[in-house]
């Protein structure tokens, strides 16, 4: 199976209340030398962006980065997030904000996701938003609809988080809510998930955690929803924060095991790529755990990890 790397190339993001934005703006010229140099001889790089929708009301998070278009290009695609951020859950104007958006940037589009991580209740993620499994399922076909007409090579899919909850009922009720021009039109599904950060793992186990979150989303969540072996997954999001007692040469050997496993895993269970969040921290002085999450510092200075990122693409893209 083809295996395709990406990073989101911006700074700004969200904690569990709202939006950390970084201290320094974004340097347009200097992320586009970063992203040569990770891409080095890889014929693809993905570039992910994100662009909330809301109708009713301003959207409570900006798009990040801004003008994402310019990162596009030299084999490098954007693999564009539309989130849903409608607080009525309406979602009539959704589906013409995708097919305009298809209409005018899939040129350059080389995935498109429908909603940030559907099954996470919190403030500034999709699944605190009425309605969203119909935005999520209406939004894919939509997109699909669209690109299919214009002619563009576009992968349509959307995202989740892990849950071992066993009261959680998200990927049921995703099922219950596909429809047939839904899984005909799926491309992949993504995962988002940060394994050590928010819950430490012991020593020596981390490639086990991080194969067991992809076998139990293989085997479990996605057939809970009725999506079969034949739809890849897709790692939307993966990241390790630098900070104060998380060193950065720690962060290199994270980076390493965790994306050699998952491509290790390619074939065994479907997985098409990996996306690194994020090129750069929000505030390389800040000690909170969404300060440092950057492979480079907020002033484009690389840590370790870069370099070791660089090399992983080179030598897996496929």
């Amino acid at each position: 199976m083809a295996f395709t790397f990406g990073i989101y190339p911006g700074a700004l993001l969200g904690d569990d209340t709202g939006a950390v934005t970084p201290v320094r703006p974004d340097d347009p010229e200097q992320i586009v030398t970063a992203l040569r140099t990770l891409q080095g001889p890889a014929p693809r790089l993905l570039v992910r962006a994100y662009r909330p929708y809301a109708q009713t009301t301003p959207p409570d998070t900006p798009p990040t980065p801004a003008r994402p278009g310019r990162y596009a290009g030299e084999g490098r695609a954007l693999d564009l997030v539309l989130t849903f951020r409608e607080p009525t859950g309406t979602v009539d104007g959704w589906l013409d904000f995708v097919r305009e958006t298809v209409r005018g940037e899939g040129h350059r589009i080389g995935t498109l996701q429908l909603c940030e991580e559907p099954n996470a209740a919190l403030p500034v993620l999709d699944g605190s938003i009425p309605g969203v499994l119909t935005a999520l399922v209406e939004g894919v076909v939509a997109a699909k609809a669209e690109a299919r007409v214009l002619g563009y090579p576009i992968e349509v899919g959307f995202n989740a988080i892990p849950s071992f909850d066993p009261a959680d009922t998200f990927w049921e009720r995703l099922g219950a809510a596909a429809t047939p021009e839904f899984h005909a039109a799926l491309d992949y599904a993504g995962l988002d998930f940060f394994p050590d950060v928010f819950r430490p793992i012991p020593a020596g186990q981390l490639g086990a955690a991080v194969t067991g979150v992809l076998t139990a989303m293989r085997n479990d969540w996605l057939p809970r929803a009725g999506i079969g072996a034949g739809v890849p997954i897709r790692i939307c999001e993966h990241g390790w924060p630098t900070g104060p007692d998380r060193p950065e040469e720690r962060q290199s050997e994270v980076v390493e095991e965790v994306v050699r496993t998952i491509a290790g895993l390619r074939e065994t269970l479907g997985v098409s790529g990996y996306s690194f969040f994020a090129l750069r921290d929000a505030d390389s002085t800040g000690t909170g755990l969404f300060h440092r999450f950057g492979l480079l510092r907020d002033d484009y200075t690389p840590k370790p990890a870069f370099e070791t990122y660089a090399k992983l693409i080179a030598e897996l893209s496929s």
